[in-house]
């Protein structure tokens, strides 16, 4: 066959498709071979669609799935917010039922959209073929054709070569022996099979107390479920136990979808036709049920529910549960709320008849009541274990290692047991290595039922972030204080005691059933190395004949106590003192550098001097210049620290006030703000020296001087013995000059460049090598500016703040400053 026959045959009979001539696939590929250009030309020439070509060669693909429900991240903000409103609504609802909610309404919860058939599933053999259905005929054996036949409006399908069938309200069975009796009779030698194509679609009505009430498009196959599936489901308010098909105004069924949902049962499950209703009328009668059940909840009632009925609803009651005693809170004649009660174990209770808003409440049962032991804190099986008479410390606690944390304090436990008959509690104390690795020996306790074994923590083994750091004795003791302060009275008085002082873990704790002071401090966690053994207090609430409460105060040697050698019993609320050994491990050194004989830090007693050291370094070198040397202590360093901060502060007032006044102050505001600047720069880059002046001369050799005591952290740096004079300020160039013995002030002033224009000529001093402060125009030493300066001296040439802004503050702060650059200088040069 050329292009041209097969074009031709095609476009004759592309029209009669729809009338059960089909194009063969081998004919419409050997189309497709051709060039894209020449079959849309030959398309052009004989009237032919390339589309419905392309549609004819797709028969046979299988239908793409349609979503019927759209999820929630698909649906418009407006949908979502009303979905949103509608579930705030509902769990107003449920909290107004205290936490319950209907259920099964989560089942069918969508939004709907378009629904379009799906045809992959199988047919029912009864189903019933109506218009829209399309028939799919294949034969085969002397002629070979497939072929697909619509059903008409009219109800027939156009057989070929044989005129209309009437098929329409026949069931598939049916139809499908009439078209294969009418194929054997009228084809002699030829064989069909029948199956169902597309199916039609149909509108259904879905109403009431559904989420969103309409008519839908579905398919011919579709239930009452499906119909619900499409809609969105049900609202809460309506019912799912009484769902109502209707067609023609008439019930034809109803569904009770906790058939479905509690027992998969969709026998009910009635397919739809056209038009039909299913309509959802109100929700009936309620009742709630809570606490040990598998579905707790709101369920819909029927008929006459027991409590048996709504406890299968609820998927019956958990091991857990307590069924003598189940509350049943209802409403009574008087709208008034009661609680009524019924034993489920029993005939009668499980046929109690449930009202409408009832709420059972089915109880767990208690926690274990007895024939156990319990273990807390740092272990690593902490709980409740089972107790045997004659059960020991070491039956329930086998190995340290393995059944306690690492963090666990191994010495000591806790015993809390229970007076059965007064319910009072004691607490024993428990030598826990001493029971576990020796056992069946008196400290191996027995226990009895439902004692109590608390596991501490040690501080010293517990690091930041771990566990075991809240196993300690204040955190396990609390709830054992509160009980014992609770149970007190007059025959019975508190069994407390509190322990203070160098001990391990002070604090109040439970009287040792002993009343002993030594197993008070075993419970603290025993004595520090600081602590006195020779002197300790126990402090006494007593009350006299009179009644009146005092306080004695009873001296106790702890060398004694700890041996047993002290009768002493301890009594309610005792406040035991253990004293610490006065400045326990305190080491005062003074740190000795430069020319010492042997420097380095040496550790002086208390009340030794300056003199008795330097005598146990073996004095000063030959080379050292005692009139220079810097003796700085801790106390004066911070003092020191204290005024820079000081004048830090006030010198950042006085800068911010000197830029406020700008050119308005003599035209001097830019000199003014940039020395301040610079002052206070000195003043933040300046360190505290604590330097106190002595004669150390006279320390070593006058017995007339004072003695100078040592303070702990007390520094001496002896420097070497100097060869210069030293000029800072106010001067064209600061720094250091050779010492001359016939050099006065002025002349080192002068060597230095002269003053600047900011310095004050007239307030010039010398600071002397051990660190006192000359004033050359009045001192009575030198008579002079011309006086000579000896080796060290330091001249030093102020700043003249009178005629900047009478700020007497500017020269504080620099002499402090010079003061402490001269001291760290002296220091620094060794």
């Amino acid at each position: 066959m050329t292009v041209k026959k097969l074009l031709v045959t095609l476009a004759l009979m592309l029209p009669l498709a729809s009338y059960g001539q089909s194009i063969t696939p081998a004919q419409i590929e050997q189309f497709k071979q051709l060039p894209r250009a020449q079959q849309e030309s030959l398309a052009r020439q004989y009237g032919v669609d390339l589309e419905s070509l392309s549609g004819a060669s797709n028969r046979a693909q299988r239908p793409q799935q349609v979503t019927v429900v759209e999820p929630v991240s698909s649906i418009t903000d407006e949908e979502r917010d009303e979905a949103r409103d509608q579930k705030q609504q509902e769990d107003d609802q449920a909290e107004k039922n205290g936490g319950l909610k209907p259920y099964g309404y989560d089942l069918f919860a969508g939004s709907p959209t378009t629904f379009a058939p799906v045809t992959e599933i199988p047919i029912p053999s009864n189903y019933t073929l109506g218009p829209g259905d399309v028939l799919r005929m294949q034969l085969w054996g002397k002629e070979n054709q497939n072929l697909e036949l619509p059903i008409s409006r009219d109800g027939t399908i156009s057989f070929p070569q044989s005129g209309p069938m009437s098929v329409a309200g026949l069931s598939f069975d049916e139809v499908r022996e009439q078209i294969r009796k009418r194929v054997s009779e009228q084809y002699i030698g030829v064989e069909a099979s029948v199956s169902l194509g597309e199916l039609r679609s149909m509108r259904v009505f879905v109403l009431g107390e559904a989420r969103n009430p309409g008519s839908y498009s579905v398919s011919s196959l579709t239930t009452i479920t499906n119909a619900l599936y499409v809609s969105g489901g049900i609202k809460q308010n309506g019912s799912l136990r009484n769902v109502q098909h209707k067609r023609n105004g008439k019930l034809v069924g109803t569904l009770d979808l906790y058939d479905l949902l509690m027992k998969g049962d969709s026998s009910a499950d009635n397919r739809l036709q056209p038009g039909d209703v299913i309509f959802i009328p109100p929700v009936g009668k309620r009742a709630g049920i809570d606490g040990e059940v598998y579905r707790p909840a709101l369920y819909e009632l029927k008929n006459n529910s027991t409590l048996a009925d709504l406890i299968g609803m609820a998927g019956g009651n958990t091991p857990q549960a307590y069924l003598q005693r189940i509350n049943i809170e209802r409403t009574n004649e008087d709208f008034l709320r009661i609680i009524a009660e019924a034993d489920y174990t029993t005939t009668e209770g499980k046929q109690v008849r449930i009202k409408a808003g009832d709420t059972v409440r089915i109880p767990p049962i208690s926690d274990i009541t007895g024939q156990y032991v319990e273990v807390k804190g740092a272990a690593t099986r902490p709980g409740k274990f089972a107790w045997v008479p004659g059960m020991r410390v070491s039956s329930l606690i086998r190995n340290l290692e393995a059944d306690l944390m690492p963090s666990a304090d191994k010495r000591y436990a806790a015993i809390v047991r229970v007076d059965e008959e007064s319910d009072n509690i004691s607490v024993l104390n428990l030598r826990l290595r001493e029971a576990v690795q020796q056992k069946g020996n008196e400290f191996d306790l027995f226990l009895e039922e439902k004692d109590r074994i608390l596991i501490f923590s040690d501080a010293g083994k517990v690091k930041g972030g771990e566990e075991g750091q809240d196993f300690t004795r204040e955190s396990l003791f609390v709830p054992v204080l509160q009980r014992l302060k609770a149970q007190a009275n007059p025959a019975n008085p508190q069994q407390t005691i509190q322990i203070t002082g160098p001990v391990r873990y002070p604090g109040e704790y439970p009287m040792p059933a002993t009343r002993n002071l030594a197993d008070a401090i075993f419970v603290a966690g025993g004595l520090r190395d600081s602590a006195s053994l020779y002197q300790a207090e126990v402090a006494r609430y007593t009350t006299d004949e009179s009644g009146i409460g005092q306080t004695r105060i009873l001296n106790v040697n702890l060398v004694d106590a700890l041996a047993g050698q002290i009768k002493l019993a301890l009594e309610s609320r005792d406040r035991i003192l253990i004293k610490s050994i006065p400045d326990f491990a305190k080491t005062r050194t003074v740190e000795l550098k430069g020319e010492v004989r042997y420097p380095g830090t040496y550790t002086f007693r208390d009340g030794e001097t300056l003199k008795e050291v330097l005598e146990r370094a073996g004095g000063l070198t030959t080379n050292a210049f005692p009139k220079g040397a810097v003796f700085s202590r801790e106390k004066l360093r911070q003092l020191e620290a204290q005024r820079l901060r000081e004048a830090e502060e006030r010198l950042q007032g006085d800068l911010l006030g000197v830029q406020l006044e700008g050119d308005g102050f003599s035209g001097q505001s830019a000199d003014r703000t940039k020395q301040v600047q610079g002052l206070l720069e000195e003043v933040q880059s300046s360190k505290p020296v604590g330097r106190l002046v002595i004669n150390l001369e006279n320390v070593l050799n006058s017995a007339d001087y004072q003695s100078i005591r040592l303070q702990d952290g007390d520094s001496l740096t002896v420097p070497i013995i100097p060869q210069s004079v030293s000029v800072f300020g106010e001067v064209q160039f600061p720094t250091s000059h050779l010492h001359h013995a016939a050099l006065t002030v002025d002349d080192y002033l002068e060597r230095s460049g002269g003053p600047t224009r900011q310095a004050d000529e007239s307030r010039v001093y010398v600071v002397k090598a051990n660190g006192a402060v000359m004033l050359p125009e009045k001192s009575r030493w030198f008579g002079g500016r011309s006086q000579q300066l000896e080796p060290g001296d330091t001249v030093i040439m102020p700043i003249d703040v009178d005629r900047l802004n009478q700020l007497e503050l500017w020269t504080n702060v620099s002499q402090i400053v010079y003061q402490m650059a001269l001291g760290a200088a002296a220091v620094g040069n060794l």
